[in-house]
């Protein structure tokens, strides 16, 4: 769902993380979790530990946060970012030690730990048993057999529609945003990666088998839908189209879009088609240089257990699969969410693949074109 770093933009911004910081005096800048005076002062009466996160939004909810609180009497500082790039710019202004928790899109788990930023894990903090095949991804949390992230949640890149002017089964086909009849209600998330991952898959080509040759293409299916298009936009431009009506189907959409929108209408759907799809993951560590590894580690722990994993599930800021098939939801949160076909849809779904820079900026060339085609 987030904004990961491209190949080239994670080189220019790993540069910056690694280099030492400071203003014009030598006094380092700080770009640390901002919380009011009243926090704090309630926080240094009660005596209470503080821990600072730096987070996705759905990370910043008071009923995720406040049973870990309570329970042991620290106050979580959080700090929400949109995209990795964003994450690193503000640790690359922060003093060392300021931050103890880091979520992270799974993908640029590799290059985080590669810039010294997260700290190793013991596997055995944590329920690998529970977690839903398929989202450990050792590969990617663990580097050199050395865990350093766990997954937390997950969801999908794919398609919502309003299932009262879309019937569902015809969503499960992909080729059906091809057809007519859905001509200008249609709008697409304005993220190139994981919509041209999701037309390659339309095309029979594994999204990590992509290659400059499949580019062609992949532009003349892009361009053979944007007739049917209403509108192109970020995420609460398309979730606003859908819930006017303005459209009834977002494409690059998914229950990320559609959860929370699901109590004000039960027809805001979502679906992995059966041709596949593009699946995306978050997880969370531990700061290298953090001072209170333990308690940090400790909210890892309750984040990735089955209380925290139904608040994280379904957050006020966007639901999304708990990577922990144990979560406490309930059997109607459970429906949202399609609990029941994971299985199949984590089977038939794909990592985000992040190309390299020069397929990269191919990419975003054919993705130009359509944007303004």
């Amino acid at each position: 769902m987030r904004r990961t770093l491209t190949a080239t933009a994670l080189v220019l911004v790993f540069a910056l993380v690694v280099a030492a910081c400071g203003d014009d005096d030598g006094t380092a800048t700080t770009a640390g979790p901002s919380t009011s005076a009243g926090e704090s002062t309630a926080t240094a009466a009660s005596g209470a530990t503080e821990l600072n996160a730096l987070v996705w939004c759905d990370h910043t909810d008071p009923e995720l946060l406040a049973p870990f609180e309570e329970a042991n009497n620290v106050k979580v500082n959080v700090k929400d970012y949109d995209g990795t790039g964003v994450a690193l710019g503000i640790l690359e202004q922060s003093q060392p030690g300021e931050w103890d928790v880091f979520v992270v899109d799974s993908v640029d788990v590799p290059r985080v730990v590669e810039a010294g930023i997260l700290a190793p894990l013991n596997p055995d903090d944590y329920p690998w048993d529970d977690f839903f095949p398929d989202v450990d991804l050792p590969g990617t949390h663990y580097q050199d057999d050395v865990l350093y992230a766990v997954p937390e949640k997950f969801g999908y890149n794919t398609i919502a529609f309003n299932n009262e002017n879309v019937p569902v089964e015809a969503m499960r086909d992909v080729e059906s945003l091809w057809d007519p009849e859905y001509s200008g209600r249609i709008a697409v998330y304005d993220y190139y990666i994981p919509v041209m991952e999701q037309v390659a898959i339309s095309l029979g080509i594994e999204p990590s088998a992509i290659t400059a040759d499949d580019l062609p293409a992949i532009e003349q299916r892009l361009m053979d839908l944007k007739p049917h298009v209403a509108l192109i936009g970020d995420v609460v431009t398309v979730q606003t189209a859908l819930a006017t009506g303005e459209v009834d189907i977002i494409v690059g959409g998914g229950e990320f879009v559609t959860g929370v929108l699901h109590s004000e209408n039960p027809a805001y759907d979502w679906i992995l088609p059966d041709q596949g799809g593009i699946r995306w993951q978050q997880a969370i560590g531990v700061m290298a240089d953090s001072t209170r590894k333990d308690l940090a580690a400790k909210f890892v722990q309750y984040i990735v257990g089955p209380e925290g994993q139904a608040r994280l599930a379904t957050s006020s800021c966007y639901w999304a699969m708990p990577a922990n098939s144990k979560a406490a939801l309930s059997d109607d949160e459970k429906a949202v969410l399609r609990w029941d076909e994971q299985p199949t849809f984590v089977a038939n779904s794909d990592p985000y693949f992040i190309p390299d820079a020069d397929l990269d900026a191919a990419m975003l060339d054919v993705w130009t074109r359509f944007l303004q085609g």
